[in-house]
C-alpha cells in the first residue's frame, strides 16, 4: 500500500476497520478539503479532518477571534483572542498533525476569490453562518463541479445536506430566493448552545470522510435535521436536481465568467459576514439621545427597553419597562397607559406627549419602535439612545454584562 510506516501507526484504527481500510485511509491522505468559516461548525470540521489525515486543509475566514466565540468554536484558544480565525485554526490542527498540510486563508470568502478557492481543493465544507455566503459558496461548487458539504446550527437545532454531489440539487434549487433578512437568525443574535455546532459539525467531518474515502452513503438529496433538546434526529427526502436552476440546471445564468461580478448582498439583502447587523437610519441622528446625554432626562421620562427577556434577564438599566420587540404591536396598549402614567398625562389629555426613550441591544430595533410610537403620540418628545445598550456599555460603564 502507499502508507509509510508514521501515517499506518497514526491512522491504524481506520485501518482495522473492514468497512474503510487502507484504500479508503489512502485516498483520505490524497485529498484536499477547503473549510469555508471556522466558527463553530468549521472548529470540529478542521480538526477531525486533520486527525483523520487529509492530506491538505484549506481554512477560510476573514475574522478574528473574539471571547463571545470561545463557548463553541473549540478551535480557538482564549490566548488567540484577537488573531484571526483561519491563523488560529491552522496552529490548532498542526498541533493535532503536523503531517498534512494546512493552509491559512485570512482574505475571506468573497465573489473575487471563491472560483480559485474552490477549484483548489476536492471538496468544500459550508461552516458559514450568512444567505449570502451560503449561496456564493454553492455557486462556486457547482461552476467547479465541486461536492459541497453544508450546515447550519442555531438555538438547539442542527441542518446537515450534502450539495451539488452525483445527481443531487444545489442549495439554489431548494432556495431559488434568498429568505427575507428578519427572516434569518445568527449565532450572535438568537443565541446557540454550544455543542450543537459541535454534533453538526462532526456530521459534516463524517460526509467529507465518506465522499473522499469512497465509503458509505452520502447524505445528498436528503436532510439530516438535529433536535437537541429531544435529543432527535430526522431524515428528510429532498427534491432533485431543478433543471430550470440559475446555477446548476441545464441554461444556467451563473457562470464562471458572471460569478466574480454577481451582487450576493443585493441578493440576499444581507453583509456576507458573520458579524452584527448593520445599523438601520429611521431616524435623524440629530434627535436620538447618546448615552451620556441620559442626564438631560427628567423623572417623568419612560424608558422602554425592547430587548428580548433572555437579554433584559442578563443586565438592564434601573427603572426601565420591558417590552420585548417581538411583541411590541400585541402590547402597544399598555405600553401607551404606561408611558400616560410614566409621563403623568390622561390618555387623550390635550398636553404636550410625555418623554420616551427606547432602548435595544445596538440602536436598530428601537428605532423602528419610535417611527411606530410617532405615528400614534406625535414625533415629539419620542426618541430612542443612539447605539443602545452597546453604545451605553462602552461609552458609560464598561463593566457592565452585554449579550
Amino acid at each position: 500500500h502507499g502508507l509509510n510506516r508514521t501515517q499506518a501507526e497514526r491512522y491504524s484504527r481506520h485501518l482495522l476497520l473492514p468497512s474503510f481500510g487502507v484504500a479508503a485511509q489512502e485516498r483520505l491522505c490524497r485529498g484536499s478539503v477547503l473549510v469555508v468559516g471556522c466558527g463553530g461548525l468549521g472548529s470540529p470540521v478542521a480538526m477531525y479532518l486533520a486527525a483523520a489525515g487529509v492530506g491538505r486543509l484549506g481554512l477560510v475566514d476573514h475574522d478574528t477571534v473574539d471571547v463571545t466565540n470561545l463557548h463553541r468554536q473549540v478551535l480557538h484558544a482564549t490566548s488567540r483572542v484577537g488573531i484571526h480565525k483561519a491563523v488560529s485554526g491552522r496552529i490548532t490542527c498542526a498541533a493535532i498533525n503536523p503531517t498534512i498540510e494546512i493552509v491559512a486563508h485570512t482574505a475571506g470568502f468573497s465573489p473575487a476569490t471563491a472560483l480559485g478557492l474552490v477549484d483548489a481543493y476536492d471538496v468544500v465544507v459550508d461552516a458559514s453562518d450568512n444567505p449570502a455566503t451560503r449561496y456564493l459558496v454553492s455557486d462556486a461548487c457547482v461552476v467547479s463541479g465541486k461536492p459541497l458539504v453544508s450546515a447550519a446550527a442555531v438555538g438547539t437545532d442542527g441542518q446537515l445536506t450534502v450539495y451539488n454531489y452525483g445527481d443531487g440539487p444545489c442549495y439554489r434549487c431548494l432556495f431559488p430566493e434568498s429568505p427575507a433578512p428578519e427572516n434569518c437568525s445568527r449565532c450572535g443574535e438568537a443565541g446557540v448552545l454550544g455543542v450543537v455546532p459541535g454534533v453538526m459539525g462532526c456530521l459534516q467531518a463524517l460526509e467529507v470522510i465518506k465522499i473522499l474515502g469512497r465509503v458509505g452513503d452520502v447524505s445528498s438529496k436528503k436532510l439530516t435535521i438535529f433536535d437537541a433538546l429531544a435529543g432527535r434526529f430526522t431524515t428528510v427526502r429532498l427534491r432533485n436536481r431543478n433543471p430550470a436552476c440559475v446555477a446548476c440546471g441545464t441554461s444556467p445564468a451563473i457562470t464562471r465568467g458572471s460569478l466574480p461580478s454577481y451582487d450576493y448582498v443585493a441578493f440576499t439583502g444581507q453583509p456576507p459576514d458573520d458579524g452584527p447587523p448593520e445599523d438601520v437610519r429611521l431616524i435623524d441622528p440629530r434627535v436620538r439621545l447618546e448615552p451620556h446625554q441620559r442626564r438631560r432626562t427628567t423623572a417623568t421620562t419612560v424608558f422602554l427597553d425592547v430587548r428580548p427577556k433572555t437579554q433584559y434577564d442578563v443586565m438592564a438599566l434601573p427603572g426601565v419597562v420591558h417590552v420585548p420587540y417581538e411583541r411590541f404591536e400585541e402590547r402597544l396598549p399598555e405600553v401607551l397607559a404606561l408611558i400616560a402614567v410614566g409621563g403623568g398625562f390622561a390618555p387623550g389629555a390635550r398636553t404636550p406627549t410625555p418623554r420616551v426613550v427606547v432602548l435595544c441591544r445596538r440602536g436598530n430595533n428601537s428605532q423602528r419602535v419610535v417611527a411606530r410610537l410617532a405615528g400614534v403620540l406625535g414625533a415629539e418628545g419620542v426618541t430612542d439612545m443612539l447605539g443602545g445598550y452597546a453604545a451605553w456599555a462602552r461609552e458609560v460603564d464598561p463593566d457592565m454584562p452585554l449579550l
